[in-house]
């Protein structure tokens, strides 16, 4: 045993033990199945065989539908161990015969560990039978020791289940016993997996069935060229002529099959033979992965690529949606109708330099709202910017949610994603969160306190402290606030000379209590902090999107490392 292979065998087996290729990324079925095959064969056949190089051949007897092949092995083990019939597919679970000195290798799961084993078949050993997806074990003492045969499944099954466990049948056979017919010799698809035989060098015998007499030799002729064409002309070639049976469960004559019957009992009892069948098998086998593992891993990349750019296009929408919310706070928008309402409110509807400049218009308002209960105009237009900019977060956040379910649609991944989230879950992401409302004002309540603490601190400095106290904290932070928003970009009409008015008088007179530099950084502090808000607030939006693809598919090292694992394969592949 070649302890260093199949240490690299065991490597690469451990690197494809998981879900590779979870989403719909390119030709995925067909990378999903040469993912199952080469993990197959690696569980059903080279690891076993490596790890046990003198056990048994197992020669897996396949074909296509009808060819004969269950009655066939019935015949070369002179018992009914299989069940053939007019109805198809005959062979719903393949069953196994060997010699009883085998029994225990086979009954085991060093080989096809995957599928359950049944015993105990009628006319045998008395009296189980397999269903689908089993493996049913039979031993015959006409069948020499060291050889067993298992009558595989149609490779052109209608059933696809049945398809897929022949393929995995041959993939674990030492030897394959092609069956055809002179009818059926020639189609498409079991040439298909004769071609795969040859590119992974499989031991291979042709057995050519119900030949009629007269079409024998041109039948047999066409067929041998066929062979040599698709390189596989040293392949043993067996005919047995077309015979009348009795009925669908009787076995061929023992001289019709007695060519077939000798050349594997050779084989069973020659040592050199047998073992030249399994090196043959084996290296092929082997070599194979040299070629088929990169090019899984190609196919990895592609699945990583793909699910990197579904994260991508949420990033992309999300980011958009920052813009978006910058936009907002350029265009003006927020100036128009009950931030402007509330603006007149607290800078009066008379003259607008005298009520500004005033101490009395500023107690008066308070007088009065202590008297009525109505909240002083200052809190009315920090609550009415509050609203107005919870607005626009969730309108942000909406649009960018929206956008991010658009491209996942538009990507046959993304709506693979999406539906294995669940049927709802499109119309649930393409929404904001249910507590964003919430957490908008939050934030923006937040906001505004960082805001009043900048207009607190920057109004101790001795030469701002009388001016500043003179408007009060929570005045100068409304404005504070507006000058972050107020623009005339977007406004039309009357709106202008209001909006214009606004954004004017707030600077101008901040500029008089704190300075023009002074106020350029603290709008600039504000305009960030509510930034760093809003973006925490979508992060969190989009993280509903991108934890449906945290921990999805392959890690970023696995294509590397299966690269590694068949290259040390090559490097101990010597047998």
């Amino acid at each position: 045993m070649n302890v260093g292979l199949l240490a690299a065998l065991k490597t690469l087996r451990q690197h494809l033990d998981h879900d590779l290729f979870p989403l719909a990324i390119g030709d995925v079925a067909a990378d999903r199945r040469a993912l199952k095959e080469l993990s197959g064969q690696l569980d059903d056949y080279l690891l076993p065989r490596l790890a046990a190089i003198d056990a048994p051949l197992l020669a897996v007897v396949g074909g296509s539908t009808g060819a004969g092949k269950s009655t066939l092995v019935n015949s070369l083990v002179g018992a009914n161990v299989t069940e053939p019939g007019v109805l198809r597919p005959t062979t719903l679970a393949p069953t196994l015969v060997c010699n009883p000195a085998d029994a225990a290798w086979f009954t085991s799961t060093s080989i096809l560990p995957g599928l359950p084993r049944v015993t105990g078949l009628p006319g045998i050993t008395g009296g189980g039978r397999g269903e689908p997806g089993t493996l049913r074990i039979a031993t015959a003492d006409r069948l020499p020791a060291g050889l067993a045969l298992l009558d595989a499944p149609d490779i052109d099954s209608i059933v696809s289940t049945n398809r897929e466990l022949a393929a995995q049948l041959l993939a674990a056979a030492d030897l394959w016993l092609f069956v055809t017919t002179a009818s059926r010799y020639a189609d498409e698809v079991p040439w298909s997996f004769l071609r795969l035989a040859r590119e992974r060098s499989t031991a291979l015998a042709i057995i050519l069935q119900r030949v009629p007499a007269e079409a024998c030799e041109p039948v047999t002729a066409d067929l041998t060229r066929l062979l040599r064409e698709h390189g596989l002309g040293d392949a043993p070639l067996f005919t047995v002529p077309e015979l009348e049976l009795p009925s669908e469960h009787a076995r061929l004559p023992a001289h019709a099959v007695q060519p077939i019957a000798t050349w594997l009992a050779r084989l069973s009892v020659d040592a050199r033979a047998r073992a030249a069948v399994v090196r043959q098998t084996l290296s092929g086998a082997l070599d194979s992965l040299g070629t088929r593992v990169p090019a899984l891993a190609d196919r990895v990349d592609r699945q990583r690529a793909g699910i990197a750019e579904l994260r991508a296009v949420v990033e992309k929408a999300y980011d958009s949606g920052m813009s978006a919310f910058d936009e907002g706070m350029r265009d003006g928008l927020l100036l128009r109708g009950e931030v402007l309402a509330r603006w007149q409110d607290f800078i009066g509807t008379g003259d607008l330099m005298r009520s500004l400049e005033s101490r009395i218009g500023w107690l008066r308002d308070r007088i009065t709202a202590a008297f009525t209960g109505r909240p002083a105009p200052d809190k009315e237009l920090r609550v009415a910017l509050e609203s107005g900019v919870e607005t626009l977060i969730r309108a942000t956040a909406d649009g960018a949610a929206e956008r991010a379910v658009e491209s996942w649609l538009a990507m046959p991944a993304g709506r693979d994603l999406l539906e294995q989230s669940g049927v709802t879950v499109t119309g649930r992401l393409g929404r904001a969160s249910s507590d964003l409302s919430s957490r908008a004002s939050a934030a923006v309540r937040e906001w505004q306190g960082y805001v009043l603490d900048l207009v607190r601190s920057e109004g101790t400095d001795r030469r701002t402290v009388a001016r500043a106290a003179s408007f009060g904290v929570n005045s100068l932070g409304v404005m504070l606030m507006l000058a972050v928003f107020a623009s005339t970009g977007g406004i039309t009409g009357i709106e202008i000379g209001i909006a214009g008015g606004t954004s004017l008088l707030s600077q101008k007179l901040l500029e008089a209590i704190f300075g023009d530099q002074a106020v350029r950084t603290l709008t600039q502090s504000a305009r960030e902090d509510l930034r760093r808000r809003v973006r925490e607030i979508l992060d969190d939006e989009r993280s509903r999107f991108t934890s449906l693809l945290d921990g999805l598919g392959p890690a970023d090292d696995t294509s590397a490392h299966l690269r590694d694992a068949a290259k040390a394969v090559q490097e101990r592949g010597a047998l």
